[in-house]
């Protein structure tokens, strides 16, 4: 090797050296290759969500709520918006012909909002349009109650988990002041468990409280729509009414 080369390499591993030192120094802690390679390797969820502390267990339980809750008020909501298209067709031929019982007949075997709203109005058959229409009106609220009803459960979860999300960002920061003070040492690995533990409940409240959010809003279209036929049917029945019977 040459002397200039020589010198080169000198430089260089003094270099290395006090890069080794400031390491030291500045974490506290001998870096160890080993926790290096540690550190780098790929995380698993589970053991991600682990991290996150005793606070994960609320967390999960709101998501499972909010998953029960989506999927109980979507099957009750798809069912009520399923109506015959001939539905109101064969109605109206049972009233312009003047067979009541019949049209009583198929809104009773019939089990959705719009056939309840419709019965009520056949059950008034005779009574004035104001009248007519006004217990209608009052059947469809109830069938949107039945419909919206736990839909606030939803809307709760939205705006509970990320608190719940920010009480563990409060508790892994007090953690972390909390051992600093103890050891006296501010040291890396203790910042960054801290900081680890934060980040993990507030992602996770975040995601539960967005997918909530959305599932919430989701539905709450559907119901508009499964409003919006409840009403077409409610006026198609009362133009019945005002046709001439045979």
């Amino acid at each position: 090797m040459t002397p200039s080369g020589i010198l080169i390499f000198n430089n260089f591993v003094q270099t290395a050296f006090m890069s080794i030192n400031f390491l030291q120094i500045t974490t506290g802690a001998p870096v160890d290759p080993a926790t290096t390679a540690k550190a780098s390797s790929p995380m698993h969820l589970w053991d991600v969500l682990q991290s996150g502390g005793a606070i994960m267990i609320p967390l999960a339980l709101l998501f499972v709520l909010a998953l029960f809750f989506f999927f109980e008020r979507y099957i009750a909501i798809r069912k009520a918006g399923k109506i015959d298209e001939n539905f109101m067709r064969i109605i109206r031929d049972h009233i312009v012909n003047g067979n009541i019982a019949a049209a009583r007949a198929m809104t009773k075997n019939t089990n959705n909002p719009v056939a309840r709203i419709i019965d009520k109005g056949i059950q008034r058959i005779g009574k004035p349009i104001d009248a007519i229409e006004r217990s209608m009106e009052s059947i469809a609220r109830l069938e949107m109650y039945n419909l919206e009803r736990n839909l606030s459960v939803l809307g709760v979860i939205s705006r509970t988990a990320p608190i719940f999300g920010f009480v563990g960002t409060l508790a892994g920061l007090m953690q972390l002041f909390f051992d600093i003070n103890t050891t006296g040492e501010f040291v890396l690995n203790t910042i960054a468990g801290g900081l680890y533990v934060k980040l993990v409940t507030s992602i996770s409240g975040l995601i539960i409280g967005l997918i909530s959010f959305l599932g919430f809003s989701f539905l709450h279209t559907q119901i508009d729509k499964t409003a919006n036929r409840m009403e077409v049917a409610a006026a198609d029945f009362l133009d019945i009414l005002q046709e001439p019977t045979k």
